[in-house]
């Protein structure tokens, strides 16, 4: 049976072409940590989330350092109640990314992102973004419902796929740990 596009374009980036990451890689590292970008690098992946080739969509490119976030120890005298430097943030990096995004684009709403790449210093993600305020965008039945005010900031309340994954909302089964607990979540019905 004959595969389509979408399925090649998968298997390639399943086993890259190490020499043309590298070069990608030095590329992305010298340039801005929130790059605009023409169109997605990951088409397959892009349209599985929700990306469309039309006015309204767009695609960033996001840089992240890599390594534990932590609070930085303190360094002066000797009070022990300020000497914890547990981590501090309990979101994932996509998400973090999300965030960022979110922030530097105020007037656009992230839809998804996706992971391109890592290196040892950093890891890679692309957001696509909606603008809410574009015809094409409200007249769409498969993109309209972001137009309404429930879905504004989503990014920064968790409810992308990246922050809900990160809340602890994605388990399948029942006996898996839930954010809420299955006790609470129990009492909603009452």
């Amino acid at each position: 049976m004959a595969k389509g596009l979408y399925h090649y374009l998968k298997q390639n980036w399943r086993k890259p072409d190490n020499e043309e990451v590298k070069s990608r890689m030095i590329k992305w590292r010298a340039s801005e940590a929130v790059v605009k970008v023409d169109k997605p690098l990951r088409l397959d992946r892009a349209r599985a989330l929700g990306y469309k080739a039309k006015k309204g969509f767009v695609v960033v490119r996001v840089r992240l350092l890599r390594g534990g976030r932590k609070r930085s120890r303190h360094t002066h005298g000797r009070k022990s109640r300020k000497q914890h430097v547990r981590k501090i943030l309990k979101m994932n990096y996509q998400w973090v990314a999300e965030a960022r995004v979110g922030k530097k684009f105020t007037n656009l709403e992230v839809l998804n992102s996706y992971f391109i790449g890592k290196d040892g210093k950093h890891y890679f993600f692309e957001v696509i973004l909606v603008d809410p305020e574009m015809p094409e965008i409200k007249t769409d039945r498969t993109t309209k419902w972001i137009v309404s005010s429930k879905h504004r900031a989503r990014v920064e309340r968790g409810l992308t796929s990246a922050g809900k994954k990160s809340r602890g909302l994605r388990s399948k089964s029942r006996d898996m740990k839930v954010r809420p607990s299955l006790r609470s979540w129990n009492r909603r019905g009452k």
